[in-house]
């Protein structure tokens, strides 16, 4: 008896102008014993709903397009009773978690990777009631991720967020905030925040792949909080840049955690694996550890 496969497929994400290689792809699948389904998303939204819908009768789900779309599609196969495995062909334009779990870029090899793995149970973040793959963030830069235009992250793919990102800087703020992280607290004012499990967040900052382990329960949590002065802004721009983290000197806060309760005085506007979060005064975040079976 066959096995079956779901692919979610977003028809507008990424660089790739031919689509050619799904034949090959859906070759691999076939010739591996699966029976596959192909659905395509036509809006915001579809790949939740046609995850929750019919997740549940699929023996694996694939999601092809950009970190946007396989957020909808876990947020989707996370409603279900059990969820069943995901595996993941990047086809956006600048592919975060792919870049942290060290995906080919190459679809075909992907997918041949997907059908050879065993699966691998990674961690995956609560946040009040959804949930994110691999960054949830807030503050300067943060919105750079979802605001850049379709079509100008296809044709410039990394160099897009890094455009929308410099557009932020004639306007940065800083946000009143309370964050208690595994029983230590942060309170002040705070530029940016990210709490991450992984390498690249937003196609912008890019930790470290010795200080990340996507299935330990742990958060990677960066804070950068009120400079003292523009050089002391200055001096935690280039510790972002050069991912010095752990040094005292900059200002920034790195920290290894697994809960964390965050409560401004104001609605904070949040950005989850580069998709936009309505505004909440108080947010929740938690580590499912090991919550999710991927193909990688």
């Amino acid at each position: 008896m066959s096995k079956t496969l779901l692919m979610i497929v977003n028809p507008t994400a990424g660089k790739r102008r031919s689509r050619s290689f799904f034949f090959d792809i859906i070759s691999i699948f076939s010739e591996a014993g699966y029976l596959v389904s192909l659905r395509q998303t036509r809006g915001p939204g579809d790949a939740v709903r046609l995850a929750r819908e019919e997740g549940a009768h699929f023996d694996l789900v694939i999601c092809y397009g950009g970190d946007g779309t396989l957020n909808q599609t876990v947020n989707g196969l996370l409603e279900l009773p059990a969820s069943p495995p995901v595996g993941y062909i990047a086809g956006g334009s600048t592919n975060d978690f792919a870049a942290s779990l060290r995906l080919p870029s190459d679809p075909v090899e992907t997918a041949e990777r997907i059908i050879s793995s065993p699966g691998r149970f990674l961690d995956v973040g609560r946040f009040n009631d959804r949930y994110f793959i691999y960054v949830a963030s807030f503050g300067a830069f943060t919105k750079a991720s979802y605001s850049a235009p379709q079509n100008i992250k296809n044709d410039l793919g990394h160099l897009a967020y890094i455009i929308e990102g410099v557009k932020d800087l004639p306007t940065l703020r800083y946000y009143r905030a309370r964050i208690e992280a595994d029983g230590e607290i942060f309170d002040g004012r705070f530029l940016f925040g990210a709490i991450a499990n992984a390498t690249s967040i937003g196609g912008l900052l890019k930790l470290n792949h010795e200080d990340v382990i996507m299935d330990d329960g742990k958060f990677e949590m960066l804070l950068v909080p009120e400079p003292k002065s523009l050089a002391a802004l200055n001096d935690m721009l280039r510790a972002l840049i050069l991912q010095e983290f752990d040094d005292s000197n900059t200002g920034l806060i790195m920290r290894h955690v697994s809960r964390i309760t965050i409560s401004t005085e104001e609605t904070l506007s949040w950005s989850l694996d580069g998709e936009p979060s309505p505004a909440v005064s108080q947010v929740e975040i938690e580590n499912l550890h090991q919550r999710l079976l991927v193909q990688v």
